[in-house]
């Protein structure tokens, strides 16, 4: 099966990785490779939020940021 490649930017780590990724892959599965619980972060494409069910494209630069909340 053909894979695409997403560059990501996680910011609690602050770096940058490039995955492959099965070509029918959602956010849901970018965030379970990376070990990450969806609701402690959102993620961006391009600088729109995208959901969890967001198909993801070859060569999308993904942005996963962290939700920090506080009271």
């Amino acid at each position: 099966m053909p894979k695409i490649n997403v560059n990501v930017f996680i910011d609690r780590e602050n770096k940058n990785t490039a995955l492959q990724l099965e070509n029918n892959s959602i956010v849901a599965d970018l965030l379970k490779k990376l070990d990450i619980n969806s609701v402690t972060v959102i993620v961006s494409r391009n600088n729109e939020l995208i959901l969890e069910d967001e198909k993801l494209s070859d060569n999308d630069e993904i942005k996963i940021l962290s939700v920090i909340s506080g009271g």
